[in-house]
């Protein structure tokens, strides 16, 4: 059975909306850091931390990170729409992982996800359900 994860974009987001290409430039600025981070370390850590190619998907709804090595299959990104506490309706971020997934693909989308919340300061509900706050909060 499909897992999702969502980052949604609540009061006090760096942004209220997200377009799919915004997404993907994020998660290749992620991709680019950690070459930098490689670079300095003297190995490939790149393609460690980011073992995936951006595919599209033909439409502008979502794309997919198609994995590189046999530890990795893919992880399903897009723009999405979900209910918040409070009954409003929130944009946001869904990360899906489709039945072919490995654990692996699991643990690189929790960081991903982490990643994108924590850049967005957006609200992170996890694939275990869990959430994680990353926007300020009185």
């Amino acid at each position: 059975m499909s897992q999702s994860a969502y980052i949604k974009l609540v009061e006090g987001s760096t942004a209220q909306e997200i377009t799919l290409q915004e997404i993907q430039d994020t998660l290749l600025q992620y991709r680019s850091q950690t070459a930098l981070t490689g670079e300095q370390l003297g190995w490939d850590y790149a393609s460690a931390a980011f073992p995936y190619t951006v595919e599209s998907a033909g439409d502008d709804r979502w794309f997919y990170l198609k994995g590189i090595t046999g530890h990795y299959k893919h992880i399903i990104v897009g723009p999405s729409e979900s209910k918040s506490v409070a009954g409003q309706s929130v944009k946001c971020i869904q990360v899906v992982l489709p039945d072919e997934s490995t654990h692996g693909d699991k643990s690189k989308g929790n960081e991903l996800c982490k990643y994108l919340a924590k850049k967005l300061k957006a609200e992170l509900t996890m694939f275990n359900g869990r959430t994680i706050y990353y926007n300020p909060r009185k």
